[in-house]
């Protein structure tokens, strides 16, 4: 755990920078992957301050976790119910416009994984 509030992990820092970056408005949703280790920190963070989340495990030492508007994260809950990997293409492409990605990079992305997929 933590030892102290004032030394805190990079991992934590950045963190701590997205969930300030959604309180102002600058996102809406984020998707963070982080060390599991931090799960219990981050996850206390975001009810304290009120924000809706989910966890998703990532990796046997890694989590996805998503936060941000209520809305965005039902629609999450639905799309992202297995390993992001897993999204088909139209699927991936849905969740990088939610989480605000360049718009014509997902597209290129979309395109790439299609090809490869027929």
């Amino acid at each position: 755990m933590i030892s102290s509030p004032d030394i805190l992990p990079a991992d934590l820092k950045v963190f701590l920078n997205h969930v300030y970056e959604y309180k102002k408005g600058v996102r809406r949703m984020v998707l963070y992957t982080v060390n599991r280790k931090y799960e219990a920190f981050a996850t206390a963070r975001l009810k304290s301050q009120h924000i809706d989340f989910l966890v998703q495990p990532a990796s046997d030492t890694s989590i996805n976790l998503f936060f941000g508007r209520p809305e965005c994260i039902r629609a999450i809950r639905f799309l992202a119910d297995r390993p992001l990997n897993l999204l088909s293409p139209e699927e991936d492409f849905i969740l990088g416009a939610m989480l605000g990605y360049d718009i014509c990079a997902q597209c290129e992305r979309y395109c790439k994984r299609k090809k490869a997929s027929c």
